[in-house]
């Protein structure tokens, strides 16, 4: 017996929920959604061949639109493959909807090809599951617009797909009530010292968010990803995890996103230190306790009204000032070096009119060497779990069709997501290039104390050493690609197709830079 457009029914179901965009991994089980995605007038299609990269690819999209996109693939192992975005896009607060098709529910537990059990597969990375079998269900009442979900579809095999009929509803998204008066109080203790780290923002969040720190004027750790720290001038704290051992504040307040640095993570062992969280996503980012409030930062930051200037209590700005000096001076004597090279990097990066910065080292070094003199306020990132996969697959998801866009990851990220690049055919936007910057592995390790004690063979396999070039990995996607192994030999000009630049430190001036930079007092 066939089973009439259960397919066309999810689809329509979506549509007036408000989904627009679909990802599409086409299988032999999910034809029938794919027949009833292409008649909707009202339906943007992407398709790419690989279920991990697609699922960050819709990341990417719901970043750069603020509405849900959803993800449609065929049964079996197809489905755990969108784990690692949609675990992205839990602790990111996207609306990533997820559609699987499914082989009907007395085939689970069987063992019979390309049948798992797909409902529940997601835990507690989905606000619900709906398993839909028949026309009529409801699948979007329990779902909040601000949370991934997961619709499993069970289809026979000759499902028959109808022509959808159902228009695209906007989607309008659920504002949260918070109450600021706990903030208010938090703000008392000034006096005592008071730092706000600034951690990646909502585009439509960053005026609001600077006015309030011009207002205020105290110390700022401000994340690249912010799009404030070239605009702060002297409120941007310099090296802030040894600063703040320096001059511990009493209170912290965190504004956006869990913050990159170590600084973050020492508050776990300082009970002391008072933390307060405006947040979109609800996190409190520490397992120790602090006060949140969820909410749209800069309404938030509305609701406050006016404080007025709070200063810096514990005089961390003049440190800072001398800070700046040291590490420049450092950049300059090791110029070769990765934070050198990510200095020069970030100079020539001020031509791109967005900046897309990988996890591990170079979104850390990027806050912490990149140059200060020229804003660059399009920058972003994946912050949710801090992960390294599916980096430029988010990237070309979030600025597909952008000119100027550039993306700089490390070596290790750019293997991860080899695929990646394939999302870009039929992408006409100029100007866009992938950094890679090839330290030979993951480095960000043998910084850690307790590695550096490892026997070499040790040190080795914790970071993944390899001899890995990107040269024909370029040539596979039909990038330009250049080569540089200095400083003074960079010379990036972005082109029509989109470019691989490879970065290639010496680990010896790299070496004797974070020797030295070990070494700066205050």
């Amino acid at each position: 017996m066939k089973n009439e457009a259960v397919g066309t029914s999810v689809i329509e179901a979506c549509l007036k929920a408000g989904v627009r965009e679909y990802v599409v991994c086409a299988g032999a089980r999910n034809l029938s959604i794919v027949e009833a995605l292409v008649s909707s007038d009202d339906a943007v299609i992407w398709s790419h061949f690989e279920e991990r990269s697609a699922g960050f690819f819709a990341l990417g999209r719901i970043m750069d639109s603020r509405e849900p996109c959803a993800i449609v693939t065929t049964s079996g192992t197809a489905v755990a493959e969108l784990l690692p975005a949609l675990v992205e896009s839990h602790y990111q607060g996207r609306p990533l909807v997820v559609i699987t098709a499914d082989r009907p529910a007395e085939y689970r537990g069987s063992g019979a090809p390309q049948s798992i059990d797909q409902v529940g597969i997601f835990s507690n990375y989905v606000g619900g599951c709906v398993d839909v079998a028949e026309v009529g269900r409801e699948m979007f009442q329990e779902w909040n617009g601000r949370e991934p979900w997961h619709i499993n579809v069970c289809l026979q095999e000759d499902e028959v797909a109808r022509p959808v009929q159902a228009s695209l509803i906007p989607f309008a998204s659920r504002r949260e009530n918070f109450d600021v008066s706990q903030l208010v109080h938090f703000f008392a203790n000034y006096w005592k010292g008071l730092v706000v780290c600034v951690g990646g923002l909502e585009p439509e969040d960053r005026e609001e968010v600077f006015n309030f720190l011009k207002e205020i004027k105290v110390p700022v750790i401000a994340d690249a990803a912010s799009g404030l720290r070239e605009l702060l001038g002297p409120l941007l704290l310099a090296d802030p995890e040894r600063l703040l051992r320096e001059a511990s504040p009493q209170s912290v307040l965190r504004i956006g996103e869990v913050p990159v640095g170590r600084f973050w993570r020492d508050l776990e062992g300082q009970p002391e230190v008072d933390v307060f969280s405006i947040t979109r996503t609800g996190f409190s980012g520490l397992a120790r306790e602090s006060n949140v409030i969820l909410g749209e930062v800069g309404r938030v930051l509305r609701g406050l009204g006016e404080i007025g200037e709070l200063g810096d209590a514990l005089d961390m700005l003049a440190l800072s000032r001398g800070r700046w000096g040291q590490i420049d001076q450092l950049l300059e004597m090791y110029p070769d070096s990765e934070p050198g090279m990510v200095r020069m990097l970030s100079i020539y990066s001020t031509v791109a009119d967005s900046i897309y910065l990988g996890n591990s080292l170079p979104i850390r070094e990027w806050g912490q060497f990149a140059q200060r003199d020229y804003p660059s306020e399009n920058v972003r990132a994946n912050r949710g779990a801090n992960g390294i996969d599916g980096q430029l697959s988010t990237w070309i998801g979030l600025t597909h069709g952008l000119d100027d866009s550039w993306s700089v990851v490390g070596d290790l990220t750019a293997l991860y997501d080899m695929s990646g690049p394939s999302l870009l055919d039929g992408c006409e936007a100029s100007g866009r290039v992938i950094v890679v910057i090839n330290n030979g592995g993951g480095r960000i390790f043998e910084r850690l104390p307790r590695v550096k004690n490892m026997s070499e063979p040790t040190q080795q396999i914790v970071a993944n050493t390899h001899g890995f070039e990107f040269e024909q990995w370029a040539q596979m996607w039909d990038m330009d690609y250049q080569k540089f192994t200095s400083t003074d030999a960079i010379d990036i000009e972005p082109a029509q197709k989109a470019s691989v630049i490879e970065l290639v430190p010496s680990a010896q001036q790299t070496k004797d830079f974070w020797e030295a930079y070990a070494k700066l007092t205050f």
